[in-house]
């Protein structure tokens, strides 16, 4: 019988063992997106119980790109806390994970509470104290990066590990939506896009997360880190090779796969 706590218990036990399993909802076709957020947040609990600390908000499955690739049609939130961090030049930790993969990301850091509903683009940005470039080392608990909507919900957006790039600007000194990157793997571009490609500007993400946590009674904090979702289709990150996310204005961010 499938409850919140059994979820939980099951991705739980994924992520630890390093082990992937078929989505949930081949044996729970039932599970409901209030359901999968609160198998979410049960999963957050006990990480912060056992000593994490919660930091931030991801978003998930905000670009075009992302949506098709895994036939998911809406965005969707996930927790961050300081055990997903990945100091730059620490090589990705095969030892803790599945499969992971990485892609570039827009993140924000907070300078005062974003409360919705009803948080527009230029209101999130009026919250943003500074912008980087970062890289998400997603890890889907989900065989093949199958699942769907629910599931990945479920799967906190596929947390893995992030890395933040050390050129931080003020959001006056950019254009978002033309903030461009090129992704490379082993030295060769493999992909790039511009800030647009994340809800056509990453400040719609930001304003999505302020109003989709007011749903469920909550608010981004401020000194909260937000990753705003990947602006490419992520790449696998193996043993041996090398990713890195060249931004216009906010540098490079580079990560081995060990």
């Amino acid at each position: 019988m499938w409850t919140i706590n059994h979820a939980a218990d099951v991705l739980q036990a994924c992520e630890q063992e390093r082990v992937d399993r078929p989505p949930i909802t081949d044996e729970w076709p039932e599970l409901d997106l209030d359901s999968a957020y609160a198998v979410q947040d049960e999963v957050l609990r006990r990480k912060l119980e056992a000593g994490e600390r919660l930091i931030g908000v991801k978003l998930g499955l905000t670009s075009r790109a992302k949506q098709q690739r895994m036939n998911v049609h809406a965005p969707l939130t996930g927790w961050l806390t300081d055990a997903m961090v990945l100091p730059a030049g620490v090589p990705v930790p095969q030892d803790q994970l599945i499969h992971p993969r990485a892609e570039p990301e827009i993140v924000f850091v907070l300078g005062r509470a974003l409360e919705g509903p009803g948080v527009t683009a230029a209101t999130a940005m009026a919250a943003v104290d500074m912008v980087y470039g970062g890289l998400e080392i997603i890890d889907s608990r989900y065989r093949d990066f199958r699942f769907t909507l629910t599931d990945v919900v479920a799967d906190n957006a596929s947390s893995a590990k992030f890395v933040i790039g050390g050129v931080g600007r003020r959001p006056e000194e950019l254009d978002l939506a033309l903030e461009a990157v090129l992704l490379e793997v082993d030295g060769a571009v493999v992909d790039s896009a511009t800030g647009a490609a994340v809800q056509g500007h990453p400040a719609e993400a930001l304003a999505l997360a302020a109003n989709d946590l007011a749903q469920r009674g909550l608010r981004l904090e401020a000194g909260w880190i937000v990753l705003t979702g990947g602006m490419t289709d992520a790449v696998f990150t193996p043993p041996g090779s090398t990713v890195g996310a060249h931004f216009t204005n906010l540098g490079s961010v580079v990560v081995s796969g060990g």
